[in-house]
């Protein structure tokens, strides 16, 4: 799809006086230019409606007509994308920024949990024959990696993918034993669901962590919702990846506490290995790794 927008932007400086004012208009003041007809437009900016229309066919469209729905179009990825939000760029105010949205993220999660479905989910992986953790994407993919990193030190077998094609080759060799985990924070990721779909028809349970009431949570046998604000500043990383870290860390510390046993064994040989070949006698590095 034709993206105005960019066009505009990169090359701005090529445009007439008369294209150059037109444009402005359009960046800085969207929600008039997608209302304006060719005359209110034309007025605005001071120039005639012929000299519109030629800039309406200068960006690839053929008539005023055909540019206002393009442009409509292109001005659902956000106007905040356009003109973003004033933001302080000194390093104390962007680490507060950061780091408090990151503590929101994690007490409104933590009050969003349900205990209930964390402990079903917690149960179907601790007694999984196997268990695939799929995400793409690169939150998605960090989780269902993380899931992996952080579940095979207790002893379970798992495995992650982030690639849509392997992912469902392993979807459709899965069997009634093992459980499929996907990450998705859109929830419309539709391999992903498709993925769900031939689970469910083969009877393989899944575990969803995704927003609530998405096309992936409608899918799901168990469902983690997690469903944060995020605000209008495009240049912080996403804030919500700190919640679905949180959601694996309380899954999978369940998951060992269910499986304490053979959890504690496979953990003390791998520290043993730590041990030997990398810390020598020092045995106070974090046990988490």
């Amino acid at each position: 799809m034709l993206d105005i927008f960019t066009i505009l932007q990169e090359d701005r400086s090529l445009f007439s006086v008369s294209e150059q004012r037109i444009a402005d208009i359009l960046l800085n003041d969207f929600d008039f230019a997608v209302r304006a007809s060719i005359t209110d437009l034309a007025e605005k900016a001071g120039v005639s409606a012929p000299t519109v229309t030629r800039f309406c066919r200068r960006l690839g469209c053929r008539s005023f007509a055909d540019f206002k729905v393009k442009l409509a179009k292109t001005g659902f990825v956000g106007v905040r994308y356009l003109n973003p939000e004033a933001q302080s760029t000194e390093p104390a105010d962007v680490a507060e920024d950061v780091i408090t949205k990151a503590q929101n993220a994690l007490y409104l999660a933590h009050r969003s949990f349900e205990p209930a479905v964390l402990d079903k989910v917690a149960d179907r992986l601790a007694r999984a024959e196997m268990i695939y953790a799929f995400g793409s994407g690169g939150n998605s993919a960090m989780i269902a990696n993380e899931l992996q990193n952080r579940l095979f030190r207790l002893g379970s077998r798992i495995t992650a993918s982030c690639d849509h094609t392997m992912q469902l080759m392993m979807t459709a060799a899965a069997r009634s034993n093992d459980v499929l985990v996907g990450s998705s924070f859109s929830g419309r990721n539709r391999e992903l669901i498709r993925c769900f779909e031939l689970a469910r028809e083969n009877g393989i349970s899944t575990v969803a962590l995704t927003g609530s009431g998405s096309p992936l949570a409608e899918m799901a046998e168990l469902v983690i919702g997690i469903d944060l604000p995020e605000g209008d500043n495009i240049f912080r990383p996403t804030s919500t990846r700190f919640a679905y870290l949180a959601v694996v860390d309380v899954v999978v510390s369940l998951v060992a506490y269910r499986n304490r046993k053979q959890a504690t064994v496979t953990l003390r040989h791998i520290k043993q290995q730590l041990v030997e070949h990398r810390d020598g006698k020092d045995d106070k590095q974090i046990l988490g790794d």
